[in-house]
């Protein structure tokens, strides 16, 4: 009963708030249901990433072979280690002069770039939208702040309308106020917890498609017999 009565008086206070105060709380849910949505769309999204690279992982170990590979990399759309997979392959006929011949020392730098730059672009397709976070979680306090000002300064412009004051007066004015706080502190922590810990595992997989890059490189040199540049080179 207790709670349902609190929550009753929660949105009584709401309902009260000046016309300010009331755009500044809508703003702040605005940006909390927003910051909910990509929260658990990205964790969603990162779930089924590092699943599937964990197995592209193994497949990659296990068959060692580059044509087959490049058949079954269809069947794992989520992560980024076939989208660079795909991308490395595809210039491979460009790379070697001659089909199964040595790769040169620059046709293999050129494959290494390719690699580094699909890992850029996947790392920042998953980094969309996640700046919202960081920026909810800088700002939504400071605008639940400029709410309270807001709304303690229509109360003290009361107060001096009526003349006087009194806990009866001045306490209704100020909880109304206190929300805008509240609400900017509901949105900002979520807000901030989400970022860092999306932006730690999406660091987790990006360390995951820098050493798939290499390793993916190193093999096709390996069985293409092509040679490293030299240090006087």
């Amino acid at each position: 009963m207790n709670g349902i009565e609190t929550q009753t008086r929660l949105w009584e206070m709401v309902a009260s708030a000046g016309p300010m105060v009331k755009l500044i709380l809508i703003l702040l849910l605005f940006l909390s249901v927003f910051s909910w949505a990509i929260i658990l769309y990205k964790l969603n999204l990162l779930r089924k990433i590092e699943k599937e690279t964990s197995a592209f992982y193994d497949l990659f170990w296990k068959m060692r072979d580059l044509a087959q590979i490049a058949v079954t990399a269809k069947d794992y759309p989520s992560t980024p280690l076939a989208r660079i997979f795909s991308e490395v392959y595809s210039e491979l006929p460009h790379a070697a002069p001659n089909p199964g011949g040595k790769i040169p020392a620059d046709s293999l730098d050129y494959l290494r770039r390719i690699a580094e730059k699909t890992t850029s672009v996947e790392r920042a397709g998953m980094e969309r939208s996640v700046a919202f976070l960081a920026t909810t979680g800088s700002t939504a306090p400071f605008i639940g702040l400029f709410g309270t000002v807001w709304g303690i300064m229509n109360t003290f412009r009361s107060i001096g309308a009526k003349g006087g004051a009194n806990i009866a007066v001045v306490g209704p004015g100020i909880s109304e106020a206190l929300v805008a706080t509240a609400m900017g502190l509901f949105a900002a922590i979520p807000a901030v917890i989400g970022y860092n810990y999306i932006i730690t595992r999406i660091d987790r997989v990006a360390t995951d498609m820098k050493g798939f890059s290499t390793d993916l490189v190193n093999l096709i040199e390996k069985q293409s017999g092509g040679t490293r540049k030299s240090p006087e080179a």
